[in-house]
């Protein structure tokens, strides 16, 4: 698998024109990784929101990733269309992560959330297709865009997740512009950011905001 910077992942809330032309300023300015989410919609809505965003995001920053929320089966219809999808983020009760590589191709790049330390261990000890490329681990603080129902990880719960695998660990969870800098320190492999870019008035700037706080 070609490099991929995690730093600044974005992840997608709404579904109209504005959610489109917030992703592709987000990738142009950096992100390299783009999440569809919009777990209100229909498949085939979502499946259109999704084309969208692929087009616009490829067309700005081909070397972006875009992935599809929960639905692998969405990821697997835009990419028969050609589209410039690369994969789906899984939660722990969606398709297990080989179904998902068997259904998108080998060449996919499919993220798993992993809540809890324990989530991070069982994960890191997975071999062959049944392992993930990624951990998404949160939240960070309690978020309204998504109760998860755990306690929030905080700064001091990173580095103990980054330390028990080999897995490129994303933070998420309301995750703003102040909290880059202190996150980049703990070992993980970046950060997914929501309110922070979507709710921007210029969504390229907040992303290119948060990049720069990103500590190398």
């Amino acid at each position: 698998m070609d490099l991929i910077d995690w730093r600044l992942y974005l992840v997608t809330s709404g579904d109209g024109p504005a959610t489109v032309r917030a992703a592709a300023a987000a990738a142009a300015a950096g992100a390299g990784v783009v999440q569809v989410r919009a777990k209100h919609l229909l498949a085939g809505e979502l499946l259109d929101l999704v084309l969208d965003v692929a087009s616009a995001v490829g067309d700005s920053a081909p070397g972006t990733r875009v992935l599809v929320n929960d639905r692998a089966d969405v990821a697997h219809a835009a990419r028969r269309r050609g589209a410039p999808v690369h994969g789906v983020h899984l939660g722990q009760a969606d398709l297990p992560v080989a179904e998902a590589r068997v259904l998108l191709g080998a060449d996919a790049l499919v993220g798993l959330t992993a809540g809890t330390l324990e989530h991070v261990r069982e994960a890191d000890a997975r071999t062959g297709a049944h392992r993930p490329d990624y951990l998404g681990s949160g939240p960070f603080r309690p978020t309204p865009t998504k109760d998860v129902g755990r306690p929030p990880v905080g700064l001091a719960g990173y580095p103990l997740r980054a330390a028990a695998t080999q897995l490129p660990v994303v933070a998420i969870g309301d995750v703003t512009l102040a909290d880059v800098a202190p996150l980049s320190r703990t070992g993980i492999a970046g950060v997914a950011v929501v309110r922070e870019i979507m709710g921007a008035a210029d969504p390229g700037a907040a992303a290119a905001a948060c990049l720069s706080a990103w500590v190398r």
